[in-house]
């Protein structure tokens, strides 16, 4: 079992995971999307972007979730965002933090792993879908979110999901 950091920066493409309950990657390029597998663990990431307001929105942890198969090529491509998405994968995630809450990453850079070297320019390493966590940085993460409340989704999607119109989908 590995352990991922999920990075969403974009609201309408957060409703749809959280509601399908699946993940559309652009396409196979990174070792990282097609080493994912069943059982592996993602930490459910919110850009500061997400929300559409960066100076209002931290970048958050949300949710821990579990990818529910592995990535395949999709029959029909995902279309969000005027991007079209050919990879995907099953998830499950079971409860998320209320909006606006969850873990802020930023004060936690200085501990993990994930961003070693990278000093002030820690944010360019979430330029991409998928990041691939240390065991010491999924601790650091597993600890963090403990101390946040989670609800079951159902009770929060309506919050997290309400620019996602699932007539929009394929």
């Amino acid at each position: 079992m590995a352990d991922y950091l999920l990075i969403i920066g974009d609201r309408e493409a957060l409703g749809w995971v959280l509601t399908e309950q699946r993940m559309a990657f652009p396409d196979f390029k990174r070792a990282e999307i097609r080493a994912l597998t069943a059982g592996d663990r993602l930490f459910v990431y919110t850009t500061r972007g997400c929300f559409g307001n960066p100076t209002r929105d931290r970048g958050r942890v949300i949710a821990c979730g579990e990818v529910r198969s592995a990535v395949a090529e999709l029959e029909e491509p995902v279309e969000l965002g005027g991007r079209r998405f050919p990879a995907g994968c099953d998830l499950h995630i079971a409860e998320a933090t209320a909006w606006s809450d969850g873990v802020e990453l930023a004060p936690l850079v200085p501990e993990l792993g994930l961003f070693e070297g990278a000093e002030e320019h820690w944010s360019i390493r979430l330029r991409r879908p998928l990041a691939k966590l240390t065991p010491h940085d999924a601790e650091l993460l597993d600890r963090h979110l403990a101390g946040h409340r989670r609800y079951p989704l159902d009770q929060v999607l309506a919050d997290y999901a309400r620019w996602w119109q699932p007539s929009k989908a394929p």
